[in-house]
């Protein structure tokens, strides 16, 4: 008797820690194949590696060879890694030209990671936001322009091509070893900037529960927008506390904020969007995907706190 085929499925985003975990979970029950635009990377001989720029005629060539069953997107790009430009056609472009081709291609399952910060850090937001909430990021900020043209995209492929499968995902703060984000190396700081008179409620989900939620929902074909987030949340400047950070008030100057922060924390690059979010509480509610997928985090706030205690980077 034939051995069954194994369902094919590529990953995008593959260089990044999340995607890495996601492709551990799922390799010994599928055949994938994963891709990055920023760089390639080697993940056993049994999974082959591309660095690609989806725009390019050899994407396609990977959809004919493969003949994938579902795509796993997790390669956005963010705001520090790129120009402005750039950033764009790898997130809008890029994933036009992935949906497009998914469709082409007969693909029935697609997972899309958006992010929390699509709903932008404002005053009055409601205490729980869910996923009917209006999208305000793209008005506050040109930085985060790119992210919400890339999950209006995905809605609108999401509603014309109900095959397709398409399940989007907005997770709140995801942090963890590996997790090279700006939240996780505030986190793991001596020293992190807060600004005077502001502490605002935060979540976080460490990356082994987010991996775990991605192979769930691919798993269940539910077609939608989903919030991703625990039911437990912490002011932010008793997160630093408990992960062992010396709190350095900042007063709230916009213009030159980001540049205090990048130059007092030797930071590479530190979004001036990510401002607001260190003023306004955005508290996702969760309830929705726990409920659709049966989902249970793992891994409480002490413990990621824990890690990022014990895991020091001086500065």
């Amino acid at each position: 008797m034939n051995e069954q085929r194994r369902p094919h499925i590529l990953v995008t985003g593959a260089a990044g820690a999340l995607a890495q975990q996601v492709i551990d979970r799922l390799r010994d029950t599928c055949a994938l194949v994963a891709v990055d635009f920023r760089e390639q990377i080697y993940l056993g001989d049994d999974i082959p590696s591309y660095c690609i720029d989806f725009n390019k005629r050899s994407f396609e060539d990977l959809f004919r060879r493969y003949k994938f069953d579902g795509v796993i997107h997790l390669g956005r790009i963010m705001s520090s890694q790129l120009t402005r430009m750039r950033r764009y056609n790898a997130n809008v472009l890029g994933t036009q030209k992935l949906l497009d081709l998914s469709y082409k291609y007969n693909i029935r399952r697609i997972v899309v990671l958006s992010t929390f910060h699509v709903y932008g850090a404002v005053a009055y937001n409601p205490a729980l936001i869910d996923e009917e909430a209006p999208l305000k990021s793209a008005g506050l900020s040109a930085d985060l322009i790119d992210s919400v043209e890339l999950e209006n995209l995905a809605n609108i492929y999401l509603w014309r091509y109900p095959d397709l499968n398409i399940s989007i995902l907005r997770p709140c703060n995801i942090v963890g070893p590996g997790v090279r984000n700006s939240i996780s190396t505030l986190l793991g700081m001596e020293r992190a900037p807060v600004l005077a008179g502001f502490s605002p409620i935060m979540q976080f989900i460490h990356i082994d529960d987010m991996a775990d939620a991605i192979v769930l929902a691919y798993n269940k074909p539910r077609r939608g927008v989903f919030n991703v987030a625990p039911e437990d949340w912490v002011a932010y400047q008793h997160a630093l506390k408990l992960c062992g950070c010396k709190p350095i008030p900042i007063p709230s100057i916009p213009p030159i904020l980001p540049k205090i922060i990048l130059s007092t924390l030797k930071l590479r690059s530190f979004p001036s969007y990510l401002m607001a979010f260190f003023k306004y509480p955005v508290v996702i509610d969760g309830r929705a995907f726990a409920r659709e997928f049966g989902f249970t985090p793992k891994r409480p706030l002490k413990e990621i706190f824990r890690f990022y205690r014990e895991n020091k980077k001086p500065v």
